[in-house]
Formats: structure tokens, C-alpha cells, sequence
């Protein structure tokens, strides 16, 4: 058996591709960035908001297809969706920040509910929010709106990359300026996961008009020669093993004893009901795949606060898992042990009564990122070594590249991001200093992604921020009475230089006048 990065098969975060379950065996496209549920988020926001007013207006904005040809195709146009709230915008007279949310790859409703920072120092800064939707993601699909199109083949699915979407948010955002004679009012982009890479890389590339970005949790490193493959699955390993050795041991034996036990006269029965798995299907490779998402899901998001961001979770849920399986009322029972692990991730709630690995529901429409990962997002992080959680296992381009191609008929292009935004020959910190400014890199270092982020300032301007208890951009959740003291310390640097780049915008501005 071979555990590796593979979450098609149930994908609940990022959505399994039920489109690929044919080829689910040769095809690895990796771990995806977080995202899920969002009960806890919305009523928290609902609070926020006053009885009369939504939590946002959605828009929709005219876009063109194709920013860079001049072809007769290029020049066709999709309705392009965002999200505005002007609660609490001092308004055009006062040149008032406009703060944007350079959106993910799923529906936008989904990131302005569990991006609760934005909200919560809007009033601080009398700022608008917008949060924009990434092409072919929620309800922002060209080709009139057809996802049968538009996802069809990759002459239509070629329209689908990141230098795209961030012409888009430029296209939309001077439109949006103009249209609220807001022209001189200064912008600042937010993002988190591959939305954090899309704000720092749309501050290097559009700099006349953002003059800042908050990059949460953006692993723009983590690309091939730049970031170890096996950088992700040791940063798991160390978050579970900092916990308890035990609890390391417990999870790093129990893969073979899966194995093994599904070998055996009954054994896939056994482990059907050990693990409390549906009866309409039992797979080896599918139940360790279905526990592997749910160590490397709560080491993501080991928040230290109770959170609903995937699925409802306890504050600090790494060790909580940690704590089931050193629990002595399992005994030597190492299905037990995994068991009442896993049920932290998947049945916090305690309503399921039996799991389906066979369910793949994509309630938040990211199932494009295959697409994304086949082209130019090819993030290495499938590499476990002899000390790893998980089972010994290389990274491997060609399977990668074989599978996209047999599937969508397209070459990876695993040099292109890093020709475009920098890296490779070229120090990444080095460009970044000297083309590069206003920047925050946020990374928590109990986040398998902080292996591939920027976490060291490279100039006075261009500031990382790293929280060694940190989790998958914990930065841009809300703000609670619980949140520890380094989190709060966390936000009010990320407000003071968010602030002083408005601060230095404004003086710029009158001394121009």
C-alpha cells in the first residue's frame, strides 16, 4: 500500500474529483489548501451585521476572456461575480481604503465568511471591502455560465491560470474606482492559502494599483528545486510528534497494520466496523487516504480556538487527537486509537453514525484546481521520509505529468510560476528586494504549508511575520475572547503596517497635489 497526497477519492475540503476516480491510482495531484464548512463563520458575521443590512451586495462585472491575445475568442466576455460591503467606508470625499480579497479557487461567498479580519478592522479604517471571485470558480465561469463548457476540454479550461485572475481583479478593481469616483482611494489586497499567493503576487505585478498586500499563509516557495517534497509531510509529522511520542508511533505503525489486516480472511470487514465505515464500500487505500486528510487537515488548522472553517473542530485539535489515542481505555487496540482520532476531524458534532468513502461532495465548487495542479501549480508535497507520519514515499513528477496528460491531455508547466513571479536562478529574496515592497508574508509554523512561505523579512518594507503556534492563515480569522495573546499581538502588527502604508500613501498623495 502507498499513502500518498492522493485525497481524490473523498475529497471533502477540496472536493474529490468524482469526474477522476478512473484514474485515481496514476494521478497525484497533491494536497489542495483547506476549505469546508462554514455554519460557525456565517453566524458569527449574521452578529456583525445589523438587522436591516446584508453582509455584503453581490455584484456581477462584465469581463473579457482572454487579457493577453487579440484573437476574435479572446475578446468574448463572462459575468464576472464579487462581493461589497460599504458598512463602514468613509466614502470617495475622503479617499477612503479599499481593502480586496484576491479570491481562492471556489466560490467567493465561501472566503468573505471565514475571512473575518477584513470585517473586523474595516470600522478601524473606514475601509470598503470587496472580495472577488477567481475565474472559473463559484458562479464566475465564462463560456455564458456553462460549467459543461467551460470545464469540457482544455481549449476552454486553458483561460484557467493565475496570470488570468489577476488581470481580472486589476480590470475590475479600476473599474469599480472609477465607477465610485474613488480613483486616488488607495487599495490593499488580502489573501490566504492560494489566495495569499495571488494578493503578494498581485502587488508585484500590478503595483500602480494596490499599494500593499497581506499574504496569509501563501507558500509562493513551494515549487520544484525550491522547497523540499518532503517539507509538508515533516512539519505534520512534528506537530503530531511535539504533542506525544506515542501518539507519533501509534499513527506511524498503523499504516502497515491497515495494510495487513485488509489481506486477510475478513480483515476489510474488520476494519469497516472498527472504523465505523459505511457498508456500501471498504478499501484499503481509501480508508488510509481517509485518515491521512484527517492528520494532515488538523495539523493545517490547529487553531487555538474552536473553529467550523472544515469541519467542526476543539481548540487545539492536534493535541486532542493526541490525547484519544494515548487514552488508556483503548488499550493496545490500535483501530480504537485511530478511530477515536479521526472522529475529532470528521465527528466532532457526534452526529455521523457511519462514514462513506465513496461520497464526494464539492459543496464550495473547487474541483478546477485539477486543472490548476496539471498546469502551472505543480507544488511538491507527497515526500515522506524514514522519521514521516506517514509511509516512506518520493515525490514524482513524470506520474504526475502522465496522469494530466492522460486526462486532460496538457503538459505541466512546472517551471512557468516561478519564470513569471521569480525564483529558481534567481534568489527569490533577492528580487523580491529589489523590486518588491509592502508586503506582509504571514506563516504559522504548525502549518504544513509554512515549509514553502517567506519567513524571513527581506527588507524593511517586505516584513514576514512568523508565529511559531500558528496554523493555516489563523491571522485572518475572527478575532475572538479567546484568541492568545500572540494572535492579537499577530493582528495589531499586521494593522500597524497596513496603516502606515496608507499613512505614507496619504502624505505622497497631498505632496502631489
Amino acid at each position: 500500500m502507498r499513502i500518498e497526497a492522493n485525497l481524490i477519492l473523498f475529497f471533502w475540503a477540496f472536493s474529490i474529483f468524482s469526474c477522476l476516480c478512473f484514474s485515481v491510482s496514476s494521478i497525484n495531484f497533491g494536497y489542495r489548501f483547506p476549505s469546508s464548512a462554514i455554519k460557525a463563520e456565517q453566524v458569527k458575521l449574521t452578529r456583525k451585521s445589523s438587522s436591516t443590512n446584508k453582509l455584503y451586495k453581490t455584484k456581477y462585472f462584465t469581463q473579457i476572456l482572454d487579457h493577453f491575445n487579440f484573437n476574435p475568442k479572446s475578446y468574448q466576455k463572462f459575468q464576472h461575480r464579487y462581493l461589497i460591503n460599504d458598512t463602514y467606508w468613509g466614502g470617495p470625499k475622503q479617499n477612503s481604503p479599499i481593502f480586496v480579497y484576491t479570491g481562492n479557487e471556489g466560490d467567493i461567498e465561501w472566503f468573505a465568511h471565514n475571512t473575518g479580519f477584513m470585517f473586523d478592522i474595516a470600522p478601524h479604517f473606514q475601509a470598503l471591502l470587496v472580495f472577488i471571485e477567481h475565474r472559473f470558480y463559484g458562479k464566475s465561469i465564462p463560456f455564458g455560465g456553462d460549467k459543461d463548457i467551460a470545464y469540457s476540454n482544455a481549449s476552454t479550461l486553458g483561460y484557467l491560470t493565475s496570470t488570468q485572475a489577476l488581470a481580472d481583479y486589476a480590470t475590475l478593481i479600476i473599474d469599480l474606482k472609477k465607477n465610485l469616483t474613488a480613483v486616488d482611494a488607495p487599495v490593499v489586497v488580502f489573501g490566504g492559502s492560494y489566495g495569499g499567493m495571488l494578493a503578494s503576487w498581485f502587488r508585484l505585478k500590478y503595483p500602480h494599483v494596490a499599494i500593499g498586500a497581506l499574504a496569509s499563509s501563501a507558500p509562493i516557495l513551494n515549487f520544484e528545486n525550491i522547497t523540499s517534497p518532503y517539507s509538508f509531510n515533516n512539519i505534520i509529522t512534528q506537530d503530531f510528534r511535539s504533542e506525544s511520542e506515542n501518539c507519533y508511533k501509534v499513527i506511524k505503525g498503523s499504516w502497515k497494520k491497515i495494510e495487513d489486516t485488509g489481506k486477510q480472511s475478513g480483515g476489510l470487514e474488520l476494519l469497516r466496523k472498527s472504523f465505523r465505515i459505511c457498508k456500501n464500500f471498504i478499501d484499503v487505500d481509501a480508508l488510509a487516504s481517509w485518515l491521512e486528510t484527517a492528520f494532515a487537515y488538523t495539523a493545517m488548522t490547529d487553531y487555538p480556538t474552536p473553529s467550523n472553517f472544515l469541519n467542526p473542530m476543539p481548540a487545539y485539535p492536534v493535541k486532542q487527537m493526541c490525547k484519544a489515542i494515548d487514552d488508556p481505555k483503548s488499550g493496545n487496540d490500535t483501530f480504537a486509537k485511530l478511530y477515536g482520532a479521526a472522529s475529532f476531524y470528521y465527528n466532532y458534532s457526534g452526529t455521523a453514525t457511519c462514514f462513506n468513502l465513496a461520497y464526494s461532495p464539492d459543496p464550495h465548487g473547487l474541483n478546477m484546481w485539477s486543472w490548476q495542479a496539471c498546469t502551472e501549480m505543480i507544488m511538491p508535497t507527497s515526500g515522506s521520509n524514514k522519521e514521516s507520519i506517514f509511509p516512506e514515499n518520493q515525490w514524482n513528477y513524470s506520474r504526475r505529468a502522465a496522469g494530466c496528460k492522460a486526462f486532460y491531455g496538457v503538459h505541466p508547466r512546472p517551471n512557468w510560476i516561478t519564470t513569471e513571479f521569480g525564483g529558481h536562478q534567481q534568489d527569490i529574496y533577492r528580487v523580491l528586494k529589489r523590486y518588491g515592497s509592502n508586503m506582509i508574508f504571514f506563516n504559522g509554523l504548525r502549518d504544513p504549508w509554512s515549509g514553502g512561505g517567506v519567513l524571513k523579512n527581506i527588507s524593511k518594507t517586505i516584513v514576514a511575520i512568523v508565529a511559531e503556534q500558528g496554523a493555516h492563515h489563523v491571522d485572518l480569522r475572527f478575532a475572538t475572547k479567546d484568541d492568545p495573546k500572540w494572535l492579537r499581538d499577530v493582528r495589531q502588527m499586521e494593522i500597524n503596517i497596513i496603516s502606515d502604508w496608507i499613512s505614507q500613501y496619504y502624505h505622497d498623495l497631498a505632496h502631489q497635489s
